[in-house]
């Protein structure tokens, strides 16, 4: 796929447009599906949503979580699943890795396309030594256990922060962190190449900009930075950033691996007087990421190469420990869009961010920060006032995800259906919500 947009001009011009600024989106733009939240929809109906709603078809989660997995088996999304840190150790063991395949991938493939697995998220940055040391073992059981389940279709892989560079500028004199390049990254990029893996990196402009430096992370124009070396000019920091990882890779002769991006986004909200922080610097930032991962330009060191991106992230994450953090998702978690990119279907990547509802229906569903304990009550008050709750029990079409705020999504529509849906007969003391967008997913249909 990373070559694709080089040969096709060869064939048509026209096609080669369509492909790389268009539609090749479907292939190249992926989405980070974090879930450090308490108020995230059930996976079932954020599966339907991505199915149905946006052009995106790969998403990465951080676990192996089987709700998540299973909700998007028969979707056409591509799934990337990750063996978290704690278990990178275990995993190096063969029967382990085994194990953690049997449990993990094998009864939900290949209904979900599982097309990779991460060995932890940026182990490396961990400063773990004895993590640091089981990660390739690691990577080389959970393939191995994979060819032994009779699946040769799934490649591994690992997340690294560019906190693995000694050097990276200028960026064609990027470099591994010294004892590491040959005890790590030497084997793990052979491994990369004996098995046809990327080597997957997250880039973060966000992370590396100072004031004089914004509008070069944020792809605005700027004057560029000069690289002596080379003769090269760069106008854009994420550039900058894939060339001096590509640079460390060519040190130690690993040129030809491909190079995934595992991560990368901008916050739109963040502490008061928090330098480059703005709805506006997000948006110029993922809109302008998408284009340019797109382009088929690819980089002053990788010309004409496109790379397969995971934005971070799919939500906005309430658990997380700053502002900042908590406000690098393209959505809310009631599915409106905090800006778009461009992924969202039937809509201009110019026009302002909007679901297009249906205006004439409503439906009644939690609010983002009910209670369990208050969901609960609300299904035991409405399925003893004479309403069906027949469809969330075991064996009915709403019985998965089998969670109390997925049920009594169903239950309380029901009810607000049932009694001519007045705003009144969803407030549930004030656990409730009327939306127009519909919860409706699989075989799950809301009346409305």
């Amino acid at each position: 796929m990373a070559d694709l947009c080089f040969f096709l001009p060869i064939f048509s011009s026209f096609i080669f447009l369509l492909l790389c600024n268009g539609v090749s989106s479907d292939y190249l733009l992926g989405i980070n599906y974090g879930t450090v939240a308490d108020n995230l929809p059930p996976p079932s109906q954020v599966a339907a949503f991505i199915r149905d709603h946006t052009t995106l078809n790969k998403i990465k989660i951080f676990d192996a979580n089987p709700e998540i997995i299973r909700a998007f088996a028969d979707t056409g999304v591509w799934v990337t699943v990750t063996v978290p840190n704690g278990d990178i150790w275990s995993v190096s063991k063969p029967t382990a890795a085994q194990w953690w395949v049997e449990q993990n991938v094998v009864p939900f493939y290949p209904r979900t396309r599982i097309d990779r697995i991460c060995i932890g998220n940026e182990v490396m940055a961990t400063g773990d030594k004895n993590l640091i040391a089981h990660l390739v073992p690691a990577m080389r059981a959970i393939h191995e256990a994979l060819l032994a389940a009779g699946i040769n279709d799934i490649q591994v892989s690992t997340p690294h922060s560019l906190g693995i560079l000694s050097r990276s500028e200028p960026p064609s004199s990027g470099l591994f962190r010294r004892v590491y390049d040959r005890v790590i990254f030497a084997p793990m990029l052979e491994f990369h190449r004996e098995t046809k893996s990327p080597f997957m990196i997250c880039p973060y402009p966000f992370f590396g900009f100072n004031d004089e430096t914004l509008d070069y992370a944020l792809f605005k124009p700027n004057n560029g930075v000069y690289d002596e070396a080379t003769g090269m000019n760069y106008t854009n920091m994420f550039d900058a950033q894939l060339d001096a990882v590509y640079s460390a890779m060519k040190a130690l002769g690993y040129a030809d691996v491909d190079i995934v991006v595992a991560e990368t986004g901008w916050p739109s909200a963040g502490d008061p007087n928090q330098l480059g922080v703005s709805l506006e610097n997000a948006i110029s930032y993922n809109v302008n990421l998408v284009k340019h991962v797109n382009s088929g330009v690819g980089t002053p060191l990788m010309p004409n190469r496109t790379f397969e991106t995971y934005v971070f992230a799919l939500f906005n994450e309430d658990l997380k420990p700053s502002t900042s953090e908590r406000n690098f998702g393209l959505f809310r978690p009631d599915f409106s869009p905090v800006y778009d990119v461009g992924i969202l279907r039937n809509t201009q990547a110019s026009s302002p961010p909007a679901m297009a509802p249906e205006v004439s229906k409503k439906w009644c569903v939690p609010t983002t920060d009910a209670s369990d304990a208050a969901l609960q009550s609300n299904i035991d008050f409405v399925c003893s006032s004479g309403i069906d709750c027949q469809p969330i029990k075991d064996g009915g079409p709403c019985y998965e995800p089998n969670t109390i705020r997925a049920h009594a999504s169903y239950a309380m529509n029901a009810y607000y259906q049932a009694n001519g849906g007045k705003d009144l007969d969803c407030s549930f003391i004030n656990t409730g919500v009327v939306t127009n967008y519909d919860p409706s997913y699989e075989e799950c249909r809301y009346d409305a």
